[in-house]
C-alpha cells in the first residue's frame, strides 16, 4: 500500500494522464463518422488525414475517389495536420453548382490560392476575387468574344501545327524504331502556341530536342517550368509552414523559385515596353489588353504594366499545359482502344473528301463536323481532367445542398477526377472509355451538364477559353491522327492500366514518365 507522499506525488501524473485521455477521446469522437454527419474517413487525432495522404500519395486522386464513392452524399470532411485547417471535398454535382454558381459570393479563391501563386500571378484574373477579378473578367470576356481574336487563335494554331508539330513528328517517324515522348512534344507545342497568342512571341521550344539553349525565350520557358513545378509542391505540401520558412530564408527550391520569377517578370516587362514603343495594334492578347478602353483608369504606367504582366502571365499559365495534358491522355486512351481510333479515322476521311498532297490542317468548318472526335476528347477529359481537383475558401458559415456544414474559413474542394468515376453521376460504366455517351441517336455531340463535367468550371468563373481549347485540341488530334498511327509503347489504356493510371501528383494531371510512342505514317512521305 502507497504511503501518503507517494500518493500525493502521483496526483499530477494522474491528472496529466486524465487530461491526455480527454483530449484523445475528443479527437476520436470528432474523427468517427455518424450516419447523420459528413464522414471524415482515415482521420486520426492530431495528425488528421496525414497518414492516409502519405500512404496514397502515388494514387492520391483514386484514393479520394474511392473514399467519396463510399460516402452517403459523395462528400467528406478533411482534417489537416494539427487541425491547422478544416475543409470538405465533394464529387456531388449539386454541391459544385452551389460552390460555383448559386452561392458564388461565399466561395472565393482567397488566401489559399493567393499565398501560393502571388509571386507568379500577382493580382491576375485566376488569383484574385472581386473587384479586381470583376475588372479583368470584363476586359477578357470582351476580347474573347471578338471574331478577330478567334480567327487569330485559329490561324496561330494552324500555323504551329503545319510548320512545327507535324514536321517534328514526321522527322521522328522517319527514324526507324525511334521512340518520342509525346507528352513532352505536346507541352512544347502548347507553350509555343500560348506564348504566340498571349505575347505575339514564339519561344520556339519545338524546333529541336534541346529547348534550353541560352536565349531569352528558352530561359523564359525553363523558368516557367521551374515555377510551375515548385508551385505544385507548395500546394500539395502537408506542412505549408515548411515552404514558407524556406521562402523567408531564401534557400533551396524557394531560392530557385525567386530567381525564376525574376526571369519571367523581366521577359514579360521587356515585351510590354517594346509594344508600347511600336503600338502597331497586333492581335495577341497583350496588345488587346494594352489598348482596351476598359483599362483607362490606370494613370500610373508602372501599375498598368504590372496589371498587364499579371493578366497575361495568368493566361499563359492557364493555357500552357492544360490542352497538352488533355491531349496526352487522349492519345494514350485511343492507342488502347483501336475501335475508337478506327471511328475517328473514318470521320476524318468523310470530312476530308479531297486528297491532300501536304499534311491536312482541318478548317474551322471541317472541325465542327467532327462529332465523334469531339466526344472522344470530352470523354478523355471526363476520365482524366487536366485540373483534377479545385478549391475554394468559404467566406461565412454555410450548409451545402446535401446537408454538409462548412465553417467560415474552411476550404471547399471539388474533385472533377472523382466525379468522372462516380456511378451516381455517370452510371455503372463510369470507369470505361466510351465516347458514345456524348452522342445522340443521330451521332451529333451533346454537351453534358456543367456541374457533372466541371472540367472548364461553371458559373461566373467558367473558362473563357473553352471554345478555343476545343478548337486547338481538335485541330491537333485531327492533324496528327490523319497523318500517323500513334502507338503507345506501353500498349495504351488497357483495362488493367485504367485501374491505377500512371499520373503524377501535381497541379495538373500529367502522365508519370511521359508518353513514349512510335509514329507510323498513314499517308505518303512529304518533302519539307
Amino acid at each position: 500500500m502507497m504511503d501518503l507522499n507517494s500518493s500525493i506525488a502521483s496526483y499530477p501524473l494522474l491528472s496529466l494522464s486524465f487530461c491526455f485521455f480527454i483530449i484523445i477521446f475528443s479527437f476520436l469522437s470528432k474523427s468517427q463518422s455518424s450516419p447523420s454527419k459528413t464522414p471524415c474517413p482515415q482521420s486520426y487525432p492530431i495528425i488528421g488525414n496525414l497518414v492516409g495522404f502519405l500512404r496514397n500519395r502515388h494514387r492520391f486522386h483514386d484514393w479520394v475517389a474511392d473514399m467519396l464513392s463510399q460516402t452517403p452524399s459523395s462528400t467528406l470532411q478533411v482534417r489537416t495536420f494539427l487541425d491547422l485547417s478544416h475543409g470538405v471535398c465533394t464529387a456531388n454535382p449539386t454541391n459544385v453548382d452551389h460552390f460555383l454558381h448559386s452561392n458564388f459570393q461565399n466561395y472565393i479563391k482567397g488566401s489559399r490560392f493567393h499565398d501560393v501563386l502571388s509571386e507568379l500571378l500577382g493580382d491576375g484574373i485566376f488569383n484574385v476575387d472581386a473587384p479586381l477579378w470583376t475588372l479583368q473578367r470584363k476586359i477578357a470576356s470582351h476580347e474573347f468574344k471578338t471574331k478577330s481574336l478567334k480567327h487569330f487563335i485559329s490561324d496561330t494554331v494552324a500555323s504551329e501545327i503545319s510548320t512545327r508539330l507535324i514536321p517534328f513528328l514526321s522527322a521522328a517517324s522517319d527514324c526507324e524504331n525511334r521512340v518520342v515522348d509525346l507528352q513532352d512534344v505536346l507541352q512544347r507545342f502548347a507553350f509555343d502556341n500560348i506564348c504566340h497568342v498571349a505575347f505575339g512571341v514564339n519561344p520556339a521550344c519545338l524546333v529541336s530536342d534541346n529547348m534550353c539553349q541560352n536565349t531569352p525565350t528558352s530561359n523564359f520557358a525553363k523558368a516557367f517550368d521551374d515555377v510551375v513545378e515548385i508551385s505544385s509542391s507548395r500546394f500539395l505540401s502537408p506542412l505549408p509552414l515548411l515552404w514558407k520558412l524556406k521562402r523567408f530564408l531564401n534557400v533551396g527550391s524557394e531560392k530557385r523559385y525567386k530567381e525564376a520569377i525574376e526571369v519571367i517578370s523581366r521577359y514579360a516587362m521587356d515585351i510590354i515596353r517594346s509594344k508600347e514603343q511600336d503600338q502597331e495594334g497586333d492581335q495577341d492578347l497583350l496588345s488587346r489588353f494594352m489598348f482596351s478602353s476598359l483599362n483607362t483608369e490606370f494613370q500610373d504606367e508602372e501599375h498598368k504594366r504590372k496589371f498587364l504582366r499579371d493578366i497575361v502571365i495568368s493566361f499563359i499559365l492557364a493555357g500552357r499545359d492544360t490542352t497538352s495534358t488533355a491531349l496526352t491522355w487522349f492519345f494514350w486512351l485511343i492507342s488502347g482502344h483501336p475501335r475508337c481510333a478506327r471511328l475517328i479515322h473514318a470521320e476524318l476521311s468523310a470530312v476530308a473528301l479531297a486528297p491532300a498532297k501536304e499534311p491536312r490542317i482541318f478548317s474551322y468548318d471541317e472541325l465542327k463536323k467532327l462529332h465523334y472526335l469531339h466526344a472522344a476528347l470530352s470523354e478523355s477529359m471526363r476520365l482524366f481532367p487536366p485540373v483534377p481537383i479545385n478549391s475554394r475558401l468559404t467566406v461565412d458559415d454555410d450548409v451545402l445542398p446535401d446537408g454538409t456544414r462548412v465553417g467560415k474559413g474552411w476550404f471547399a474542394d471539388y474533385s472533377a477526377y472523382a466525379m468522372g468515376r462516380m456511378e451516381r453521376v455517370w452510371g455503372e460504366d463510369c470507369r470505361e472509355f466510351r465516347p458514345e455517351r456524348w452522342l445522340d441517336d443521330d451521332g451529333a455531340f451533346q454537351p453534358s451538364d456543367q456541374n457533372r463535367f466541371p472540367v472548364f468550371h461553371c458559373g461566373p468563373r467558367i473558362c473563357l477559353g473553352k471554345e478555343m481549347a476545343y478548337l486547338q485540341m481538335k485541330s491537333v488530334a485531327a492533324a496528327v491522327m490523319n497523318e500517323f498511327d500513334v502507338v503507345a509503347v506501353d500498349g495504351g489504356a488497357t483495362e488493367e492500366k485504367m485501374v491505377n493510371p500512371p499520373y503524377t501528383l501535381a497541379l495538373l494531371l500529367k502522365m508519370r514518365g511521359g508518353l513514349p510512342v512510335k509514329l507510323v505514317r498513314r499517308r505518303q512521305v512529304h518533302t519539307w
